[in-house]
């Protein structure tokens, strides 16, 4: 499907709304939890000074922020399926004083997995690419209306590094997934046709999930990259890059990888563009949505 620049413009300024792929025997749909705000220059540090944001004014809202998608990936394979990522729960938080965090809120993703024909009791396992609350709202926070998580019945899937270093954020969220979790290790994997890899930069054990169906290979970045404007600019860490060094080696490698045929990529935060493709030409790499709203 080809957009016009119109129609790009207006879906890097919104949320995503639910959207679909089909690999091969895989179905693959990003899950609408809620939004994000963020402060383009306090987000991004190397872009702080000079002209960038006036030159790419197609990225901000009207309020002059980048407009951040929260959800998770619904996979399923005949009967079974799996989340990836918890969204950020029916919470919402006032923008900070300061820093790149505007305001937040989430709530809408049991909603969302109604729409695609799953209660969470059909989830059987929440893989989750890593600790922060934007991931993991819905594994910790109670479902509405119950006393416990709507996937309380599910494993946890977090990487061995990620949990062993728990204690970057020890919070009482982060301790209440404790009886749930079950650590994995770099290749391992989770689901029919779906791997877990070490990604380390963003967090200390941040993990990408690579799903291979059909012919193709989707590779679930997490939070390696945060707006589509990084892909043209991997050397741009963000300030909640935890080692902004590692952060902005993986994202070279990864915009690489997301050049090379059949592949796919798949940004929780990437606006309305949440599915796409690296192209290269003479001007540098740019994202290119490749999806379909339901």
């Amino acid at each position: 499907m080809t957009y016009s620049a119109i129609d790009r413009t207006e879906r890097l300024r919104r949320p995503a709304g639910i959207r679909s792929l089909q690999l091969g025997d895989t179905r693959v749909s990003y899950v609408p939890d809620g939004a994000v705000r963020l402060r383009p220059r306090d987000l991004l540090p190397d872009t702080a000074h000079g002209t960038v944001w006036a030159d790419h004014p197609e990225y901000l809202d009207e309020s002059g922020n980048l407009v951040a998608s929260i959800g998770g990936l619904l996979v399923e394979n005949g009967d079974r399926a799996l989340l990836i990522d918890a969204g950020f729960g029916p919470q919402s938080w006032p923008p900070a004083p300061d820093g790149p965090r505007g305001a937040i809120h989430g709530g809408a993703l049991l909603d969302s997995l109604a729409e695609l024909g799953r209660g969470p009791e059909q989830i059987e396992a929440v893989a989750i690419t890593h600790l922060h609350p934007d991931h993991t709202g819905w594994a910790w926070h109670p479902a509405p209306g119950t006393g416990r998580p709507a996937f309380a019945h599910a494993d946890y899937l977090v990487s061995e590094p990620e949990w062993a270093r728990r204690d970057l954020l020890e919070t009482k969220e982060v301790t209440g997934l404790a009886p749930h979790i079950r650590t994995v290790a770099d290749s391992q994997e989770i689901f029919p046709g779906v791997r877990m890899r070490s990604a380390a930069g963003h967090s200390p054990g941040h993990a990408e999930y690579v799903i291979t169906a059909g012919g193709q290979r989707l590779i679930a970045f997490g939070d390696a990259l945060h707006s589509p404007i990084q892909v043209d600019h991997p050397e741009w860490s963000t300030t909640f890059d935890h080692d902004p060094v590692q952060a902005a080696a993986h994202r070279s490698q990864l915009v690489d990888e997301l050049a090379e045929p059949d592949t796919i990529g798949f940004g929780i935060h990437f606006a309305d563009v949440v599915f796409g493709q690296v192209e290269r030409d003479g001007d540098g790499a740019a994202w290119h949505p490749l999806d379909h709203a339901r």
